[in-house]
C-alpha cells in the first residue's frame, strides 16, 4: 500500500487508518531497525562505554517515553521522524565508511609502488 499524506482535511481517514495493531507493527519494525543500526557503533566514548550500548538504551528510553501515547497522528509524526533519522544516520555512517575504505585503498596502493610517490611517477593518484 502507498503511503498516505496526511492533511488536517485527513485527519479522520487517517485515524482509521493508523490502528494500533499498524502503529505497534510500524513501531516495532522501527525499533529493531534502530537496534540493527546500533549495532554498526562499536567503538567506545571517553568513558569507555560502547556507542552501541548508549544508543540502544537511548533508543529505549525514547519508545518508553512514547509507550502511552495515544493520539494516531501525533504517533505517525513520531514513527515517520524516527525513520527519516534512521535513514540519516545510516547514510552518514555509510559515507563515511566509504571515504574511510578510500582512504585505506590509496594508502595501500601508495605503498606498492616501490617508492616515490606511488602513484606512477605522475603526482597524481590512481582514482581519476
Amino acid at each position: 500500500m502507498p503511503p498516505t499524506i496526511i492533511t488536517p482535511s485527513t485527519t479522520t481517514a487517517a485515524a482509521k487508518h493508523l490502528t494500533s495493531a499498524v502503529t505497534k507493527s510500524e513501531a516495532l519494525s522501527l525499533y529493531r531497525e534502530i537496534l540493527r543500526t546500533a549495532k554498526a557503533f562499536h567503538w567506545c566514548d571517553e568513558q569507555n562505554i560502547p556507542w552501541n550500548t548508549k544508543l540502544k538504551a537511548e533508543a529505549r528510553k525514547e519508545f518508553e517515553s512514547s509507550r502511552e501515547e495515544k493520539d494516531p497522528l501525533i504517533i505517525a509524526r513520531l514513527l515517520v521522524t524516527g525513520r527519516e533519522c534512521v535513514r540519516e544516520v545510516q547514510r552518514k555512517f555509510n559515507e563515511a565508511d566509504r571515504k574511510c575504505w578510500e582512504r585505506i585503498q590509496r594508502d595501500v596502493n601508495r605503498g606498492a609502488g616501490g617508492g616515490g610517490t606511488g602513484d606512477g611517477g605522475d603526482g597524481r593518484d590512481g582514482f581519476r
